[in-house]
Protein backbone atom coordinates (compact mmCIF):
# COMPACT_ATOMS: atom_id res chain seq x y z
CA UNK A 1 0.00 0.00 0.00
CA UNK A 2 1.02 3.43 -0.70
CA UNK A 3 2.37 5.48 2.23
CA UNK A 4 -0.20 9.15 1.46
CA UNK A 5 1.52 10.74 4.96
CA UNK A 6 3.15 14.13 3.81
CA UNK A 7 5.50 16.31 6.50
CA UNK A 8 3.78 19.56 6.51
CA UNK A 9 0.43 21.22 4.93
CA UNK A 10 2.94 23.36 3.09
CA UNK A 11 4.54 20.55 0.83
CA UNK A 12 0.81 18.77 0.69
CA UNK A 13 -0.42 22.25 -1.22
CA UNK A 14 2.40 23.52 -3.09
CA UNK A 15 1.19 22.25 -6.50
CA UNK A 16 -2.00 23.79 -6.45
CA UNK A 17 -1.71 26.41 -8.89
CA UNK A 18 -3.18 29.74 -9.63
CA UNK A 19 -6.76 29.33 -11.06
CA UNK A 20 -7.41 25.33 -9.69
CA UNK A 21 -10.39 24.41 -8.63
CA UNK A 22 -11.07 23.40 -5.29
CA UNK A 23 -13.84 21.42 -3.33
CA UNK A 24 -13.57 22.38 0.51
CA UNK A 25 -14.96 20.52 3.31
CA UNK A 26 -17.19 21.96 6.11
CA UNK A 27 -20.59 22.99 7.42
CA UNK A 28 -20.34 26.70 8.72
CA UNK A 29 -16.88 26.53 10.55
CA UNK A 30 -17.01 22.76 11.52
CA UNK A 31 -14.71 20.33 9.77
CA UNK A 32 -13.09 23.71 8.04
CA UNK A 33 -9.05 22.68 6.81
CA UNK A 34 -7.87 25.35 8.61
CA UNK A 35 -4.40 24.26 8.15
CA UNK A 36 -4.34 23.50 4.51
CA UNK A 37 -6.23 26.83 3.99
CA UNK A 38 -3.69 29.31 5.60
CA UNK A 39 -0.78 26.95 4.04
CA UNK A 40 -2.50 28.02 0.91
CA UNK A 41 -2.77 31.87 1.65
CA UNK A 42 0.77 31.85 2.52
CA UNK A 43 2.13 30.39 -0.33
CA UNK A 44 0.09 33.16 -2.97
CA UNK A 45 -2.34 31.19 -5.07
CA UNK A 46 -4.60 33.27 -6.26
CA UNK A 47 -7.48 33.27 -8.93
CA UNK A 48 -9.07 30.12 -7.35
CA UNK A 49 -12.56 28.84 -7.87
CA UNK A 50 -14.21 27.13 -4.82
CA UNK A 51 -16.74 24.45 -4.24
CA UNK A 52 -18.33 24.56 -0.32
CA UNK A 53 -21.15 24.40 1.36
CA UNK A 54 -20.12 28.38 2.58
CA UNK A 55 -17.45 30.58 2.96
CA UNK A 56 -16.91 30.52 5.94
CA UNK A 57 -16.56 34.16 8.13
CA UNK A 58 -14.25 37.50 7.54
CA UNK A 59 -11.43 36.19 9.88
CA UNK A 60 -11.53 31.96 9.52
CA UNK A 61 -12.45 28.89 7.08
CA UNK A 62 -12.04 30.68 3.39
CA UNK A 63 -12.97 33.98 4.57
CA UNK A 64 -9.07 34.91 5.08
CA UNK A 65 -8.47 33.28 1.41
CA UNK A 66 -11.74 35.66 0.19
CA UNK A 67 -10.31 38.59 2.51
CA UNK A 68 -7.26 38.96 0.76
CA UNK A 69 -8.65 38.40 -3.12
CA UNK A 70 -7.25 35.08 -4.14
CA UNK A 71 -11.11 33.41 -4.52
CA UNK A 72 -12.31 34.26 -8.14
CA UNK A 73 -15.84 32.28 -7.93
CA UNK A 74 -17.70 30.59 -5.21
CA UNK A 75 -20.33 27.61 -5.90
CA UNK A 76 -22.09 27.46 -2.54
CA UNK A 77 -25.33 26.87 -0.77
CA UNK A 78 -25.22 29.49 2.10
CA UNK A 79 -23.44 32.89 2.16
CA UNK A 80 -24.77 34.65 5.41
CA UNK A 81 -21.93 34.91 7.49
CA UNK A 82 -19.39 37.01 5.79
CA UNK A 83 -19.44 40.09 5.24
CA UNK A 84 -16.65 40.89 2.74
CA UNK A 85 -18.64 37.93 0.40
CA UNK A 86 -21.39 40.14 0.36
CA UNK A 87 -19.48 43.16 -0.38
CA UNK A 88 -17.38 41.54 -3.15
CA UNK A 89 -20.68 39.62 -5.01
CA UNK A 90 -22.53 42.86 -4.99
CA UNK A 91 -19.46 45.16 -6.13
CA UNK A 92 -18.83 42.45 -9.44
CA UNK A 93 -15.71 41.31 -7.97
CA UNK A 94 -16.56 37.76 -7.11
CA UNK A 95 -18.86 35.56 -9.02
CA UNK A 96 -21.06 33.11 -7.12
CA UNK A 97 -23.05 29.99 -8.40
CA UNK A 98 -25.61 29.63 -5.15
CA UNK A 99 -27.07 25.93 -5.47
CA UNK A 100 -29.36 24.35 -3.00
CA UNK A 101 -27.75 22.26 -0.52
CA UNK A 102 -29.07 18.84 -0.71
CA UNK A 103 -28.49 19.68 -4.62
CA UNK A 104 -24.65 20.36 -4.06
CA UNK A 105 -24.01 17.68 -2.02
CA UNK A 106 -24.98 15.30 -4.52
CA UNK A 107 -23.22 17.00 -7.29
CA UNK A 108 -20.21 16.50 -5.46
CA UNK A 109 -20.99 12.96 -4.54
CA UNK A 110 -21.87 12.20 -8.40
CA UNK A 111 -18.82 13.85 -9.49
CA UNK A 112 -16.90 11.70 -7.22
CA UNK A 113 -18.71 8.55 -8.11
CA UNK A 114 -18.40 8.65 -11.87
CA UNK A 115 -21.87 10.20 -12.34
CA UNK A 116 -21.92 12.90 -14.92
CA UNK A 117 -25.65 14.33 -14.28
CA UNK A 118 -28.78 13.33 -12.66
CA UNK A 119 -32.42 15.00 -11.97
CA UNK A 120 -33.81 16.32 -8.80
CA UNK A 121 -37.24 18.01 -8.02
CA UNK A 122 -35.23 20.31 -5.69
CA UNK A 123 -35.23 23.78 -7.70
CA UNK A 124 -37.90 23.07 -10.49
CA UNK A 125 -40.45 26.51 -10.80
CA UNK A 126 -37.61 28.84 -9.30
CA UNK A 127 -34.36 30.26 -11.22
CA UNK A 128 -32.73 27.82 -9.88
CA UNK A 129 -33.74 25.99 -13.29
CA UNK A 130 -35.53 28.41 -15.15
CA UNK A 131 -32.06 30.65 -15.08
CA UNK A 132 -31.59 34.46 -14.53
CA UNK A 133 -29.95 34.22 -11.32
CA UNK A 134 -27.15 36.97 -10.81
CA UNK A 135 -23.86 35.18 -10.68
CA UNK A 136 -21.45 38.18 -11.06
CA UNK A 137 -22.77 41.56 -11.12
CA UNK A 138 -21.45 44.88 -12.82
CA UNK A 139 -19.93 47.77 -10.68
CA UNK A 140 -22.93 49.63 -11.06
CA UNK A 141 -25.17 47.26 -10.09
CA UNK A 142 -26.14 45.73 -12.99
CA UNK A 143 -26.05 41.69 -13.71
CA UNK A 144 -22.88 41.05 -15.82
CA UNK A 145 -23.54 36.86 -15.83
CA UNK A 146 -26.95 35.00 -14.98
CA UNK A 147 -27.18 31.38 -14.67
CA UNK A 148 -28.62 29.78 -17.87
CA UNK A 149 -31.77 27.77 -17.83
CA UNK A 150 -31.40 24.02 -16.89
CA UNK A 151 -33.60 20.75 -19.06
CA UNK A 152 -36.58 20.11 -17.14
CA UNK A 153 -37.77 16.98 -17.82
CA UNK A 154 -41.21 14.96 -16.77
CA UNK A 155 -40.91 11.78 -15.20
CA UNK A 156 -43.85 9.31 -13.83
CA UNK A 157 -43.30 8.77 -10.39
CA UNK A 158 -45.91 7.10 -8.33
CA UNK A 159 -48.59 6.82 -11.11
CA UNK A 160 -48.07 10.67 -11.38
CA UNK A 161 -46.33 12.93 -13.62
CA UNK A 162 -43.45 15.15 -12.30
CA UNK A 163 -40.86 17.61 -13.28
CA UNK A 164 -37.47 16.90 -12.96
CA UNK A 165 -34.12 19.17 -13.57
CA UNK A 166 -31.38 18.42 -14.75
CA UNK A 167 -28.31 19.02 -12.49
CA UNK A 168 -24.47 18.35 -13.30
CA UNK A 169 -21.79 16.57 -11.43
CA UNK A 170 -18.87 18.44 -9.81
CA UNK A 171 -15.07 17.12 -9.96
CA UNK A 172 -12.60 19.86 -9.38
CA UNK A 173 -8.70 20.00 -9.08
CA UNK A 174 -8.10 19.46 -5.48
CA UNK A 175 -10.02 18.85 -2.64
CA UNK A 176 -9.00 19.80 1.18
CA UNK A 177 -10.65 18.23 3.91
CA UNK A 178 -10.56 18.08 7.90
CA UNK A 179 -10.84 14.39 9.73
CA UNK A 180 -10.43 13.80 13.34
CA UNK A 181 -8.16 10.41 12.15
CA UNK A 182 -6.35 9.13 9.20
CA UNK A 183 -4.25 6.13 8.92
CA UNK A 184 -1.03 6.46 5.98
CA UNK A 185 -3.42 4.71 3.11
CA UNK A 186 -5.37 7.66 3.50
CA UNK A 187 -8.85 5.70 5.45
CA UNK A 188 -10.46 8.58 7.56
CA UNK A 189 -13.39 8.66 10.02
CA UNK A 190 -14.86 11.92 11.02
CA UNK A 191 -16.38 13.40 14.27
CA UNK A 192 -19.75 14.33 14.14
CA UNK A 193 -20.66 17.39 12.86
CA UNK A 194 -17.58 17.60 10.34
CA UNK A 195 -18.96 14.83 8.80
CA UNK A 196 -20.67 17.05 6.57
CA UNK A 197 -19.34 17.95 3.69
CA UNK A 198 -15.86 16.52 4.02
CA UNK A 199 -16.67 12.75 2.35
CA UNK A 200 -18.27 14.08 -0.57
CA UNK A 201 -15.36 17.55 -0.88
CA UNK A 202 -13.00 14.55 -0.87
CA UNK A 203 -14.81 12.38 -3.78
CA UNK A 204 -15.03 15.56 -5.98
CA UNK A 205 -11.05 16.17 -6.09
CA UNK A 206 -8.80 14.92 -8.57
CA UNK A 207 -6.12 15.09 -5.73
CA UNK A 208 -7.70 15.08 -2.32
CA UNK A 209 -5.47 16.67 0.67
CA UNK A 210 -7.06 15.63 4.16
CA UNK A 211 -5.62 17.48 7.13
CA UNK A 212 -5.73 15.01 10.30
CA UNK A 213 -5.87 15.68 14.12
CA UNK A 214 -4.38 12.18 14.65
CA UNK A 215 -2.15 9.92 12.34
CA UNK A 216 -3.05 6.16 12.90
CA UNK A 217 -1.01 3.08 11.31
CA UNK A 218 -2.47 0.67 9.23
CA UNK A 219 -4.60 -1.18 11.08
CA UNK A 220 -5.01 0.87 13.52
CA UNK A 221 -8.29 2.50 12.45
CA UNK A 222 -11.81 -0.13 12.99
CA UNK A 223 -12.17 -1.54 9.29
CA UNK A 224 -16.00 -1.26 10.27
CA UNK A 225 -15.79 2.45 11.20
CA UNK A 226 -14.06 4.11 8.34
CA UNK A 227 -16.00 6.81 6.81
CA UNK A 228 -13.72 7.43 4.04
CA UNK A 229 -12.15 4.39 1.96
CA UNK A 230 -8.64 5.76 1.26
CA UNK A 231 -8.99 5.52 -2.46
CA UNK A 232 -10.49 9.11 -2.42
CA UNK A 233 -7.09 10.35 -0.59
CA UNK A 234 -3.94 11.04 -1.82
CA UNK A 235 -2.08 13.13 0.80
CA UNK A 236 -2.23 12.98 4.39
CA UNK A 237 -1.23 15.59 6.91
CA UNK A 238 -0.98 15.40 10.79
CA UNK A 239 -2.11 18.50 12.50
CA UNK A 240 -2.49 17.72 15.46
CA UNK A 241 -5.94 17.25 18.06
CA UNK A 242 -5.00 20.94 19.82
CA UNK A 243 -5.45 22.93 16.36
CA UNK A 244 -7.90 26.07 16.93
CA UNK A 245 -11.20 25.46 16.18
CA UNK A 246 -13.82 27.99 15.93
CA UNK A 247 -17.94 28.17 16.25
CA UNK A 248 -19.82 30.98 14.13
CA UNK A 249 -22.04 31.93 17.42
CA UNK A 250 -21.90 30.81 21.01
CA UNK A 251 -24.80 30.72 22.81
CA UNK A 252 -25.43 30.27 26.28
CA UNK A 253 -28.24 30.14 28.64
CA UNK A 254 -28.55 32.47 31.55
CA UNK A 255 -28.08 30.72 35.00
CA UNK A 256 -31.13 30.24 36.69
CA UNK A 257 -32.82 31.63 33.83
Amino acid sequence: MIDKHWESAEAAVADIRDGASLAVGGFGLSGNPIALIEALLAQGTTGLSVVSNNCGVDDWGLGVLLGARRIRKMTSSYVGENKEFERQFLSGELELELTPQGTLAEKLRAGGSGIAAFYTQTGVGTQVAEGGLPRRYNPDGTIAVASAPKDVRTFEVDGAPREFVLEEAITTDFALVHAARGDRHGNLVFNKAARNFNPLAAMAGRVCIAQVEQLMEPGELDPDGIHLPGVFVHRVVEVGTDIPKRIERRTVAVEGA
